[in-house]
């Protein structure tokens, strides 16, 4: 009896300490996530759109978009002091050693709102995959 107890007490221990590495692995990727998509936001806010392209767009995402086309589409938002972020959805996925995630909300300002769409992709270093930065009002 001993024995079975024994067992069974060891099998929960390891689904324990397997649930906390899982959280802990998702929640550290969603906190990461959240912090880049605060950074690059206050960025391009802040009018800083070479440092945000160089330190957050992919290798991938810099093929298809430009540095110009991409400081062109940011500027032409006209965004000022007055806008700030707001995230609506924020979800995280993992499939075979690569994070992924994906950011939705706007970036409100006085006299307009602009809709945000990020997703963020990597193994060790999330790096901007797509975007999509779209007026609203």
């Amino acid at each position: 009896m001993w024995i079975v107890l024994g067992i069974v007490g060891g099998v929960l221990l390891l689904a324990a300490a397997g649930v906390v590495i899982l959280l802990n692995v998702v929640g550290g990727t969603t906190n990461q996530a959240r912090g880049l998509a605060d950074d690059f936001n206050k960025l391009i806010i802040a009018g800083d759109v070479d440092t945000a392209y160089d330190k957050y767009l992919d290798p991938a995402l810099m093929q298809k978009l430009s540095r110009e086309e991409f400081a062109a589409g940011v500027h032409s938002l006209g965004l000022d002091d007055s806008c700030k972020a707001n995230y609506t959805s924020l979800k995280v996925s993992s499939s075979n050693g690569t994070n992924a995630a994906d950011v939705t909300g706007s970036i409100d300002c006085d006299t307009k709102s602009v809709a945000l769409v990020y997703r963020f992709e990597g193994s060790d270093e999330l790096k901007m995959v797509n975007i999509r930065l779209r007026p609203q009002r």
